[in-house]
């Protein structure tokens, strides 16, 4: 299956000519799609399942920044754009030492996304986007300029809250969940947390843990946990780990989709219900069904979701039982304890 996003790229193949790089593109076919056409293309993804999905020689998954194979310069770019729009001059920054004035570039990206603003986001930055095509409810951009524009650099930012009287330091980058702010529905799901306060050495896995709040409030909140976190995002694993080793504390992190493998304690998370743009109640459904077998007996999984969402009926058919921790306009806390 090919997201409409990679469905305009096919499109539009004729455009891509020699070396091929491919920037943040979606999990779906469209790495054997282009293998089948006879398309050689090198892949830059910081999404785990995004990597799963493309050929492994053709794949290539980072951390943080871009590292290339040799050759290091691209004929062709085609960047996927991101949800996150502050993270487009990130991406073009990081790029940037691998093209050279013969590069042509292009944006694609569904119009419900943001792109339809590409014009004038590019005139801030100094470059020139001009619209190609419009199909499959997307746009197709080539983008000019990049060689003479000056970029930020890509790092982790610092962000001081205060999250139920505790005093955090997190670090954060755009395009991690939770860069800058503490969102609602994960504030809520701190304020159920205090079970954990005395818990003893348990190990509590954050899961789908963004930029580690839910992690560092509860190493903060008692020293004695041990942190596992995991996240789907490269630069999500690297906020984590920067703001636990601010504070002193270790964690053991993954980057992957779906959960690491061990034995928990405790999972607590903000679960995504989202794959790109799209509802994808699946990955729900298989967080719940691993959940369950990776709980310790007696073990609890507790997680925060908007209201509207059928997480209470699949988690009593996994579980057995489930209780209400919680309750905002929007968001619900859910608590299932594991009993065989």
């Amino acid at each position: 299956m090919l997201f409409p996003q990679s469905q305009l790229l096919v499109r539009n193949i004729a455009d891509l000519q020699g070396q091929i790089l491919l920037v943040e593109p979606m999990a779906d076919t469209l790495g054997h799609e282009l293998s089948h056409q006879g398309v050689a293309f090198s892949v830059y993804t910081t999404d785990a399942a995004v990597g799963q999905s493309f050929p492994t020689a053709q794949q290539l998954q980072v951390a943080a920044h871009l590292t290339l194979p040799s050759p290091t310069r691209f004929d062709s770019v085609v960047i996927f754009y991101p949800k996150s729009k502050e993270q487009l001059p990130e991406l073009l920054g990081e790029i940037k030492p691998y093209i050279d004035a013969t590069t042509e570039i292009y944006l694609v990206g569904d119009n419900k996304g943001g792109i339809k603003s590409l014009p004038a986001q590019a005139q801030k930055l100094g470059l020139h986007a001009h619209k190609l095509d419009n199909a499959k409810h997307c746009l197709w951009f080539a983008l000019s300029g990049l060689m003479q524009a000056s970029l930020p650099q890509a790092s982790l930012q610092q962000f001081a809250w205060d999250v139920l009287g505790t005093s955090l330091t997190l670090y954060s980058r755009p395009g991690v969940f939770n860069h800058g702010r503490l969102d609602q529905g994960t504030a809520l799901l701190l304020s159920t947390l205090g079970f954990l306060r005395d818990s003893n050495a348990a190990n509590v896995l954050d899961f789908a843990c963004g930029a580690g709040v839910i992690g560092l409030y509860l190493k903060t909140l008692n020293h004695k946990l041990t942190k596992t976190a995991s996240d789907i995002c490269a630069l999500a694993i690297s906020a984590t780990d920067a703001s636990f080793a601010h504070a002193g504390f270790t964690v053991t992190s993954y980057c992957q989709a779906g959960l690491p493998k061990g034995r928990f304690d405790h999972i607590v998370s903000n679960p995504p219900f989202h794959t790109g743009l799209k509802l994808d109640l699946s990955v729900a459904q298989q967080f719940f069904a691993q959940a369950k077998q990776q709980l310790s007996l007696g073990g609890s999984l507790t997680l925060v979701a908007n209201s509207h969402l059928p997480y209470q009926e699949w988690l009593q058919a996994q579980f057995g039982n489930v209780k209400e921790l919680a309750r905002s306009n929007a968001f619900v806390v859910w608590q299932a304890v594991r009993k065989n």
